[in-house]
């Protein structure tokens, strides 16, 4: 009889499914470095599930580097220290990074990203696009500028993409990807014909990937990037 070179299929334990549930809503930007998460006892609610259970969750998550738990306070999503614990900080430390520098790096991935999420994106991750997306609206009608869900916009595509590394890459490069989102939108801002604009873009690119088309996908978000980056170098020229 052959023997295959196999190993056990070992049950999943629930706090493994808890663990999980919490990584894939930091990696989708829904949970942002720096937050709180709910109490043991909510999370525990919400979850259908015991505290211990929930405990060992996030002790899965602590060891990961993902969660940390800061004694009186609670339990918050890590962030990584810019200075000493990302190498592309280290790397970028002392030289001269400018913005567009930053959206030509998110042109590069993240239109990757809208094809390969526009032919993986499950029921799940349109879920998030689409509260996302409405979110933004809603923040910009009320006066924001929206940065926050748009943060979440786009992380939600990163994970759609299915790719580990692309996740991987766009989590570890968070800070420096997203520091322009905020930049951008207050200074875009000077313009108010310009945040419709960027509610279109979104829009183009969630429409896209809604409707399974990759090239469009990519396109649409080729054009966001791209609109944003020509207003920047537009007034770099003044």
């Amino acid at each position: 009889m052959t023997v295959l070179p196999v190993k056990p299929i070992k049950p999943k334990r629930v706090a493994d499914e808890v663990a999980q549930q919490l990584t894939e809503l930091i990696y989708r930007g829904f949970l942002k470095p720096g937050e709180r998460l709910p109490s043991e006892r909510e999370l525990a609610r919400q979850l259908q599930v015991s505290r211990p259970t929930v405990r060992e969750a996030i002790n899965q998550l602590t060891v990961m580097n993902l969660l940390e738990q800061r004694h009186g306070q609670g339990t918050f999503v890590r962030s990584l220290d810019p200075l000493h614990e990302n190498p592309m900080a280290t790397f970028m430390e002392g030289k001269d990074v400018t913005l567009e520098h930053i959206l030509e790096v998110r042109m590069g991935l993240e239109c990757t990203a809208a094809a390969l999420a526009a032919t993986r994106a499950d029921d799940r991750d349109m879920e998030h696009l689409r509260t996302s997306l409405e979110a933004m609206k809603a923040d910009i009608a009320a006066g924001g500028l929206g940065h926050e869900p748009d943060i979440t916009f786009h992380m939600a595509i990163a994970y759609a993409s299915r790719n580990p590394v692309q996740i991987k890459v766009m989590r570890s490069l968070y800070d420096f990807l997203f520091f322009g989102i905020r930049m951008n939108l207050q200074k875009l801002y000077e313009d108010p014909e310009n945040l419709p604009r960027i509610i279109e873009q979104h829009t183009a690119i969630y429409e896209a990937i809604r409707h399974r088309d990759s090239e469009e996908a990519l396109n649409a978000m080729r054009r966001h990037i791209g609109f944003v980056l020509d207003f920047f170098r537009s007034r770099q020229a003044l």
